[in-house]
């Protein structure tokens, strides 16, 4: 999570909405002008894998190669596509309730 939110208060991305799941991220964002997509995430993949590796936590394969991204083409459409995204843990089944769940943030719930 704070991979995300230091890229957002770098000015790299703006985030609307994010949850982290056990094995995967979903991140709504739009880019800054400081970084394109690519660099965007391996920036986020590179920070985590090295708070990890500090921690003695990060396993040798820790990231698939490359990234799955889809771009919103109406602003409008924004608000339901982070309410679909953060409700990933309730959809598989990690916790009854959203609010149960502690790794996620959006700027419209």
């Amino acid at each position: 999570m704070r991979a995300l939110q230091e890229r957002h208060a770098r000015g790299e991305a703006q985030s609307w909405a994010f949850v982290v799941m056990p094995d995967h991220v979903h991140w709504l964002c739009g880019l800054g002008t400081k970084c394109s997509l690519p660099e965007l995430v391996g920036r986020v993949k590179s920070r985590v894998t090295i708070k990890l590796r500090k921690q003695n936590l990060a396993p040798k394969e820790l990231w698939q190669d490359g990234f799955f991204d889809r771009a919103l083409r109406r602003e409008e459409d924004m608000p339901a596509a982070a309410r679909y995204l953060v409700s990933d843990p309730v959809r598989s089944g990690l916790v009854t309730s959203l609010g149960d769940y502690p790794h996620w943030d959006a700027v419209w719930i």
